[in-house]
């Protein structure tokens, strides 16, 4: 029986993720049709534009982390780069809120249906909705995502067996496609994907339940001005403050990820 804790929570918790839940595999599907059926314009113009992109969460040797998706702070992503002003050199002239919603309607309308009636029910808990790809031989840096104002929940969508899992604190926790894992962020963790095949899942950020709706709005208000000060094209999802302290490598028993991690910053 699986045994939850303060950074493993039980999705049971959050009866609002059942919506996405039940229609994993049509989301599944529409992720698979746009990777197989896109044109090479469109699949580059999501990876430059749709997903969040990080200075700080850092990937061992050539093997990368790929991100893309529709809602960032509570705003589909067109709405969230005209509302952030966002400017991409390589899409010059052209509109690139118009073209974002363009992609989004064409290829995720199950999905984009999926989050406005969980949020439509749920006072807008929803904040960031994206696709989240490990390529193989991904080994992610020791960091933490500091939101204290959110929980991470992952949809399983394409899960390949063996070694792709999540180590957060003192455990190795694993995905399973049609679930739900859900993790409190803020403590260190590392994933990999020591398999040969991609792992792709459904990135869900929301709300914690139990904190005021007014703070945790006014938080994320915060933490989006500064990160997007930072880096516009972190889409407020990444900032300086996801460097996991030294300490937390050993406090968790996570002290053997040092030395690379030190390789990383040389």
């Amino acid at each position: 029986m699986t045994q939850f804790n303060e950074y493993h929570l039980d999705p049971q918790q959050f009866p609002f993720l059942q919506i996405l839940q039940q229609h994993w595999q049509a989301i599944r599907d529409e992720f698979t049709t746009f990777k197989h059926h896109a044109s090479e314009a469109e699949l580059q113009f999501a990876d430059a534009v749709m997903g969040p992109k990080s200075k700080t969460v850092k990937t061992k040797g050539n093997a990368k982390y790929s991100a893309f998706g529709v809602l960032f702070q509570g705003l589909l992503i067109e709405n969230y780069i005209h509302t952030h002003h966002i400017e991409y050199p390589q899409y010059a002239g052209q509109h690139v809120p118009e073209k974002a919603l363009q992609l989004r309607v064409k290829y995720f309308s199950k999905l984009s249906e999926a989050i406005e009636s969980t949020n439509l029910r749920n006072k807008h808990i929803l904040r960031n909705v994206y696709f989240g790809t490990f390529h193989p031989g991904l080994d992610v840096k020791l960091h933490v995502n500091y939101n204290p104002h959110m929980n991470r929940g992952y949809l399983g969508l394409i899960v390949p067996q063996g070694d792709v899992a999540m180590k957060i604190c003192h455990e190795k926790l694993y995905w399973y496609e049609g679930e739900f894992l859900v993790l409190d962020h803020s403590y260190p963790h590392c994933p990999h994907n020591y398999t040969e095949y991609e792992r792709t899942v459904l990135v869900v950020d929301f709300f914690k339940p139990d904190q005021p709706r007014d703070e945790v709005l006014r938080m994320e208000q915060e933490f989006v001005e500064e990160r997007m000060r930072e880096n516009p094209y972190s889409l407020g999802v990444f900032g300086k403050s996801d460097k996991a302290p030294v300490e937390d490598f050993i406090k968790y028993g996570l002290s053997h990820q040092l030395e690379w991690d030190k390789a990383l910053d040389a």
